[in-house]
């Protein structure tokens, strides 16, 4: 418990801290409102002892009018406590989810792979939607009650210490057993979030893979397994809330025979004229108080429970650090004019730390310079791109730009001087603008018509509806491919790279859409270093030297010129063979 406390403590510092002023004022509000509770059935015995007494009308009149001004005044701080509560729970998880979001979005490709995006949205949205009231309500409540049932107890012992002493031991008793049934909740919880996460990680996974599901006739096998999941859902959360309501039950129950004992210790001592009738109501009255209280620190706790499962689950996804660690190295953004110059120093890598997918990759790209690379599919291709966004870092050797090992440079530094086009276009639910520019509000639109009118690109955005307004689907069901492609060729241009890597970003394209990329191309490469990854023989005319990857190692490189004149080079039987088929 004491390392749980701990972590709890920390997340509520770490997110209420910056909240600090609407914090003291919901405390205020309720200290207040505490105040108020406890003193209005002192009003309410003033009243009924006076009218026992015969008091004349005008003081009856004003202990009526005192106890009404305390009660209004009670309700409208009950409200404003609700409304600084709600706030500040929206405030504190709001900024929670973002570091989240910005937490995944740092680690590493291993984890993405082994993790579906529906699992990261319910750890992200779900998980932190059940620390909303623990943010907003739970230490402030519970105390706040804490210090109300401590005022009704010390006010009953005020009036007969026995009252007070007998009392005081059931709110031990309850609290002890809130605890304990809580201790057990927590398991319940963290099982049913496990549950709920896979549940949606499934959902998310075979809803995007629709088209491949009815092709392959696999509906009855998805309807199964979705059957197992949400049986799997329903007993886990059908468990924890069956041991969370017991919660409930032991309150009612040990309520139900203090109130009992606390009508009888009333009569009993009105019956002796030990007390006025009015202080026997004052009894009852203060004894029918202490359900309130006890009812929302077990609901607080009740929430306590399933915040303590998402509690684990962030903790957990925050412990994980990624193993790129971003470098601190300053760097100029060109140091020449017609590119970046890249260094593969003897450079392998393995996904699984058994098989390397590259090995002893060795090779250096001049500035300006375009590269094609040539392999059959697994050959690692892709995978030499990957380590130059460093999504995966080298398992031997280093891979240099412009003689700086990209391992000590800043990660932003490093992925602003290289840009990437692959057949598979992102695209995101928001204008052209944002899909061009993902966002920056400082790229102007003289700009961005400047760029796409150097590639030639203007005139498809005038066809379009609204222009740069017009609004794109996620996922690019908006556009077609061609229109795709060309939007991610402007997106690079505008970010003016020193190296472009092209994966074979015109394979999927019509004849004169094909054409209209080429010639982007031609002017996206001018005076940049490029490497282009190829299936087709068109593709790598514009390459100035030819490697060709087999298993992970480099099988031939050298002057395009050269070896396709060359009739033992390997590239000289591809261009005779035909590329299309021997790479196929």
């Amino acid at each position: 418990m004491s390392a749980q406390f701990r972590s709890h403590r920390r997340l509520l510092v770490t997110y209420l801290k910056p909240l600090w002023g609407r914090v003291i004022l919901l405390a205020i509000l309720l200290i207040v409102s505490i105040g108020l509770q406890l003193v209005n059935p002192q009003v309410i015995r003033a009243f009924i002892d006076a009218t026992q007494a015969g008091s004349p009308l005008s003081t009856l009149l004003l202990a009526a009018g005192i106890f009404l001004a305390l009660a209004v005044s009670q309700r409208i701080i009950a409200f404003l406590s609700v409304f600084v509560a709600e706030s500040l729970g929206w405030r504190a998880t709001n900024a929670l989810r973002e570091d989240l979001t910005l937490h995944c979005l740092r680690l590493d490709m291993p984890f993405h792979k082994t993790h579906t995006p529906g699992e990261l949205i319910e750890r992200i949205d779900a998980d932190v939607t059940a620390l909303a009231n623990f943010f907003s309500q739970f230490t402030v409540n519970v105390t706040g009650n804490s210090l109300l049932i401590l005022g009704i107890l010390v006010l009953l012992g005020r009036e007969d210490w026995r009252i007070g002493a007998g009392f005081a031991l059931y709110c031990i008793a309850a609290f002890f057993l809130l605890r304990a049934i809580q201790q057990v909740a927590v398991k319940r919880w963290a099982s049913q979030r496990t549950a709920t996460a896979d549940f949606y990680g499934f959902l998310e996974e075979h809803i995007s893979g629709t088209e491949d599901i009815r092709a392959a006739g696999a509906e009855q096998y998805v309807i199964n397994r979705l059957f197992l999941l949400m049986r799997r859902l329903l007993e886990s959360t059908r468990f924890a809330k069956f041991v969370s309501n017991s919660t409930s039950f032991s309150i009612n129950f040990l309520y139900a025979t203090a109130y009992s004992a606390g009508l009888g210790v009333g009569a009993y001592l009105y019956s002796l004229h030990q007390v006025s009738i009015g202080t026997a109501y004052l009894l009852v009255f203060y004894i029918g108080m202490l359900a309130n209280p006890l009812e929302t620190i077990r609901k607080q706790m009740q929430d306590l429970q399933q915040a303590s499962a998402s509690i684990e689950r962030v903790e957990v996804l925050l412990s994980l650090q990624p193993q790129i660690r971003d470098g601190n190295r300053a760097v100029p953004t060109r140091v020449s004019e017609s590119g970046v110059t890249i260094t593969f120093d003897r450079v392998s890598f393995s996904y699984d730390q058994q098989e390397n997918v590259l090995e002893g990759i060795n090779f250096q790209l001049q500035p300006g310079k375009v590269l094609g690379l040539l392999g059959r599919t697994g050959s690692g291709k892709t995978t030499l791109a990957r380590l130059l966004f460093r999504l995966y870092d080298p398992g031997a050797g280093s891979i240099r730009l412009n003689d700086v090992d990209i391992r000590e440079m800043a990660l932003s530094d490093l992925r602003e001087q290289v840009g990437m086009v692959t057949q598979d276009v992102q695209l995101f639910q928001a204008s052209v603008r944002d899909n061009l520019t993902f966002f920056k509000q400082q790229v102007s639109d003289a700009h961005i018509e400047q760029v796409l009118k150097e590639l030639d690109l203007w005139q498809w955005v005038e066809q379009l509806p609204e222009g740069l307004d017009t609004r794109l689907a996620a996922g690019g069901q908006s556009l077609s491919a061609g229109e795709a492609q060309l939007l991610a060729f402007a997106r690079v241009f505008l970010k003016n790279p020193g190296l472009v890597v092209l994966d074979e970003a015109s394979s999927r394209l019509d004849p004169a859409t094909e054409h209209l990329l080429e010639q982007a191309v031609d002017r996206l490469l001018q005076q940049r270093t490029g490497i282009v990854i190829a299936h087709r023989l068109q593709t790598v005319q514009r390459a100035d030297e030819i490697m060709i990857l087999e298993d992970g190692r480099i099988v031939e490189y050298g002057a395009r010129v050269a070896l396709a004149s060359d009739p033992n080079s390997r590239f000289y039987h591809l261009l005779q063979t035909g590329l299309e088929e021997v790479l196929a």
